[in-house]
């Protein structure tokens, strides 16, 4: 076998191209049939099974040889060394190529189907006057209002509605996917929109009513108050009773200072006049409503407090999700198939009408 180092060097180069095809196909594709991938070996069997073939012919066809003893370069020499082999380089490509069509290259994409289990929540708010006393900052009302919103910011994926009482009660928001709309409905309410007193029997079973005809997986509803029930129609426990009907569940939060706190004791023109009163919360009634309903009393005493209770209510009731996961495969070979077509229509033209190797 004679020196071909020149002619040689196409077919590293052919080789060097399938590299980077692979590498190409390694990095973006999954291989359905990746054991194919070792017939590629046959590249490396055709270049020595080339060589083997090479003998000295006339100036008309190739002498692969390099005269290492000149410093002399015949250009002319080297390009009618190089030039015969180009069609069987092109061969050798073409084998690595149709390797790589062989293994089956795949694409895949996946889609997600998020289907949600339907959590509703009503927020029932108290609004009684003593909700202005300043052992929270900068009383109990703004604080609760604060932290409520900062819940529903949480929860982008639940319906939430908003109910507010004093001596009796309304919808303040209806149930709805709108966090914007809930948030601006909390931060707009205040005190004395309604009949003075605390109505919990009533904005318990308001929010009831806006639950009761949902299809939602969980209804929930976190009752806050600040006080005991003075006001009304509705027993606190009739209405935990009909929420039990209702399979819904309620937490009950008890807002305020254990001992005294600076609250407002009457009203001048508009503006409250405070003093140190004792802070009053029907703890047991809020429990039995709670414990009745599957859910839980919380109590608290400052807006630290208020707010891990939140994030405590928050971890329980966690939206679920089910997610059905379609993969979809597309074949991706004929990319390579084509390519090696190519290169072996290239190898017949420049074999047959244009060099015309007798090798």
């Amino acid at each position: 076998m004679r020196n071909w180092m020149l002619p040689l060097f196409l077919h590293l180069l052919s080789i060097g191209l399938f590299g980077l095809a692979l590498q190409y196909g390694n990095q973006h594709y999954q291989w359905e049939e990746p054991l194919l991938l070792w017939f590629a070996l046959s590249m490396i069997a055709y270049v020595f099974l080339r060589a083997s073939k090479q003998k000295p012919i006339g100036f008309n066809g190739v002498r692969w040889s390099w005269n290492s003893n000149t410093n002399e370069v015949n250009w002319k020499i080297h390009l009618h060394q190089i030039i015969p082999e180009i069609p069987y380089a092109l061969k050798t490509l073409a084998i690595g190529l149709l390797c790589i069509a062989a293994a089956r290259p795949q694409s895949s994409s996946s889609v997600e189907d998020y289907t949600r289990e339907g959590l509703d929540i009503v927020l029932s708010l108290d609004l009684s006057a003593s909700m202005l006393s300043k052992d929270f900052s900068p009383n109990r009302l703004e604080a609760s209002k604060e932290v409520a919103i900062q819940f529903v910011d949480e929860r982008p994926n639940d319906r939430i509605g908003v109910v507010a009482y004093e001596g009796e009660a309304f919808t303040q928001i209806p149930l709805t996917t709108d966090q914007r709309v809930v948030m601006n409905g909390i931060a707009e309410l205040e005190t004395g929109l309604l009949e003075g007193g605390t109505a919990i029997g009533m904005g318990l079973a308001t929010a009831v009513n806006r639950l009761k005809d949902s299809d939602a997986e969980s209804k929930i509803i976190i009752l806050l108050t600040d006080g005991v029930n003075n006001s009304g129609q509705i027993n606190p426990l009739d209405a935990a009773q009909l929420a039990k009907l209702n399979d819904i569940r309620v937490y009950t939060i008890g807002v305020g200072t254990i001992g005294k706190a600076r609250s407002p004791v009457r009203k001048v023109g508009n503006r409250f006049q405070y003093d140190w009163i004792e802070v009053k919360i029907d703890e047991e009634i809020l429990k039995q409503v709670a414990s009745a309903t599957g859910g839980r009393y919380f109590r608290a005493t400052s807006e630290d407090k208020l707010a891990n209770i939140y994030d405590e209510i928050d971890k329980l009731e966690k939206t679920q999700f089910n997610v059905l996961r379609y993969n979809q495969k597309t074949e991706e070979f004929l990319p390579f198939a084509l390519a090696a077509a190519l290169a072996l229509l290239l190898e017949f033209v420049l074999k047959h009408l244009i060099i015309r190797s007798p090798l």
